[in-house]
């Protein structure tokens, strides 16, 4: 069985070819609408997330808040302390001054 091959396009032939390449173009601008689809649902879920980050961000809002309060209380907790050991610092020296000079008056007194 032989093919006839010819050799130069006729209007017939071009016609038929600018046919199949819109059929084809036509699909590739199917399969793009879709692929656009996709990228919109992908959109709609990052925005999701955005939303859900922003929730987020107001939580640790929340807990700096919360973290600067108890960083005050701890602030005044430790001067508290701070005067209480120096209370302390200086009940030591006093005893310490008492008890010398208690020794002082025996070692004179004898």
């Amino acid at each position: 069985m032989q093919t006839i091959v010819r050799e130069s396009w006729t209007d017939e032939r071009l016609d038929e070819f600018g046919k199949r390449i819109d059929e084809r173009f036509d699909r590739v601008d199917e399969r793009f609408q879709e692929v656009n689809a996709r990228f919109d649902q992908v959109d709609k879920r990052f925005e999701q997330v955005d939303k859900r980050f922003e929730q987020v961000d107001k939580r640790f809002e929340q807990m700096d808040k919360r973290f600067e309060g108890v960083d005050k209380r701890l602030d005044k907790l430790a001067e508290g302390i701070e005067s209480i050991q120096r209370a302390i610092a200086f009940g030591a020296i006093a005893m310490s001054s008492a008890i010398i000079a208690g020794f002082g008056a025996l070692v004179t007194q004898i």
